[in-house]
């Protein structure tokens, strides 16, 4: 009922762990794949260690979470040491990565490939990160990269992630597209800040940070939505996915894979079969048998 084909890449369901949260080692990957997810995303690896932002880095209140971790990390060197091959794991991985410059895009995914990967997935959106003239906002830069990182992908679908920050998130997805991309991943947190009225002071040290949680639902759905309309590749929705009918919303909307992340932070570890159960209660109430019957369907 929930079986998903992702850029040939076959899932048991479409729900995926987003970048960023839990899939640091081979063991936190096996765990939340024994806790029903259907693929899982390592967090995100460039060519060196970082270290991210100062504490506080996160805050969550009601259906808000805010983040600026700045993007720590081992670095893929430590990464390739510490997982080898990805396609020994009991469930797909999918590799994000990213880079400062275009060409350190390239050489990261050329060191990802090597780990076999399902697939690799491109981070060009961190709200928190200092690349100049942010790449997710320019469809030129866009296209730059997703060429740079197929160049160095060899049969490994790649999936270009997306910022809600933009004027046109269509324009980005289809300069993506244009350039070579095998799917879309929408969306990254959107920047926000919580100020502290006590304090007097912003709550996260690096003062902006990224909302996630049920309050950034609607702006990704809005962007698959519109994304579904101006490309041919499949996408995965991701932002505020909590319960099972967010999972069909997405799918709605015109989604492939589910992304789930903070609904880790709100639900539990086993989020995703609480998610997988209550979109086959829905499916069986409405006779649907496959999610291919409703993929796009708000379209009309």
């Amino acid at each position: 009922m929930l079986q998903t084909n992702l850029c040939g890449i076959k899932l048991k369901n479409p729900t995926i762990l987003a970048s960023g949260i839990l899939g640091v080692t081979k063991e936190s990957v096996e765990r939340i794949g024994k806790n029903g997810a259907g693929a899982v995303t390592l967090k995100s690896l460039c060519h060196e260690e970082r270290f991210g932002n100062a504490n506080p880095t996160m805050f969550g209140y009601g259906d808000v979470f805010f983040n600026a971790v700045g993007l720590p990390g081992q670095g893929i060197d430590s990464a390739m040491k510490d997982f080898g091959r990805l396609d020994n794991l009991s469930i797909p991985v999918i590799g994000s990565i990213y880079g400062y410059r275009i060409e350190q895009f390239g050489e990261v995914t050329k060191k990802m490939d090597s780990m076999k990967p399902a697939m690799i997935e491109v981070d060009i959106s961190c709200p928190h990160m200092d690349y100049g003239k942010p790449y997710y906002a320019d469809p030129e830069l866009t296209a730059k990269v997703t060429a740079e990182v197929k160049k160095n992908s060899g049969k490994i679908p790649v999936s270009i992630k997306l910022s809600p920050n933009v004027y046109d998130i269509k324009e980005i997805a289809h300069a993506a597209e244009k350039a070579g991309a095998d799917a879309i991943t929408a969306i990254n947190t959107a920047s926000g800040m919580v100020i502290d009225i006590d304090a007097r002071k912003p709550v996260l040290a690096n003062k902006i940070g990224g909302v996630s949680g049920p309050a950034l639902k609607p702006i990704a759905v809005r962007c698959v939505y519109e994304i579904y309309e101006t490309v041919k590749i499949p996408i995965i929705g991701t932002g505020g996915v909590t319960y099972g009918r967010d999972a069909i919303e997405m799918t709605m909307a015109g989604a492939t894979g589910v992304g789930i992340g903070t609904g880790v932070f709100y639900r539990g570890i086993n989020v995703f079969k609480k998610v997988c159960d209550e979109m086959e209660v829905w499916m069986k109430k409405n006779k649907v048998k496959s999610l291919d019957e409703i993929r796009g369907c708000a379209h009309g």
